[in-house]
């Protein structure tokens, strides 16, 4: 996230000499993506985007996003943060992880679907956008999966067990692994082929997450998988 913020305030210096056109104040667009490599996801997404400052380059903006992942044979690891840095807060950027404390759910089929509020910035060049966008608070929903359980210590009882999970239910943004349930966030450029069509490309950041039907080795029922995607999409403006 920290690279993506960077990226856009280093565009946003570099041309601001060169903004002579004045950009829409109010935005609205409609979008579908796919991603994949890994595992398969698609999104559905609608978003308000509001210029700021004179010519309105920059915009930041709020959005609602459907997004599905598939996938198979995916490894779900220890989610908490207070297991997987040893401690909790923004902090936990910083730190290690603890690796004694991170199990694994081993999942031959996973499918989630996660419906967000969304975080957008973005800046224009005329017919080209770059832009970042995170989901922020949702809901995910989905269907019941059986995994095998690996423990890191292989003395505890529940190692090599067959372990049930569902979707985690409440997703929650907050701080890298402080974050709750499914997430999607996006680093993009996109490109208006006519005043009402676009194609979008960049790279989709997914965290999805299950819990256990049952506590496992530390108390423990959460387990997150993270995966980096390509993706392509196609926008529409409203």
């Amino acid at each position: 996230m920290r690279k993506a913020f960077l990226i856009l305030f280093t565009l946003t210096v570099v041309t601001g000499s060169h903004a002579q056109y004045v950009y829409p104040k109010k935005q609205a667009n409609a979008d579908v993506a796919l991603s994949a490599i890994g595992g398969f996801s698609g999104a559905l997404s609608y978003q308000q985007l509001y210029g700021i400052g004179k010519v309105k380059r920059f915009k930041v903006g709020w959005g609602v996003r459907l997004t599905s992942f598939v996938g198979k044979n995916r490894d779900y690891t220890t989610a908490p943060a207070r297991l997987t840095s040893g401690q909790v807060g923004p902090q936990v950027l910083f730190v290690e992880n603890v690796l004694s404390n991170i199990d694994t759910l081993r999942l031959a089929h996973s499918q989630t679907n996660a419906l967000n509020l969304v975080i957008n910035l973005e800046y224009s060049f005329r017919k080209l956008d770059v832009g970042f966008n995170i989901d922020a608070v949702g809901v995910t929903f989905g269907g019941e999966q059986t995994g095998t359980f690996i423990a890191k210590s292989t003395g505890s009882r529940f190692h090599n067990t067959q372990q049930s999970a569902k979707p985690t239910s409440f997703n929650l943004l907050l701080v890298s692994d402080n974050d709750l349930g499914s997430l999607n966030s996006e680093l993009y450029a996109r490109y208006w082929l006519t005043p009402k069509t676009a194609i979008r490309i960049g790279g989709s950041f997914q965290f999805t997450e299950y819990t256990a039907s049952q506590k496992l080795t530390f108390e423990n029922d959460r387990f997150r998988n993270k995966i980096l995607m390509p993706f392509v999409a196609v926008s529409f403006r409203l």
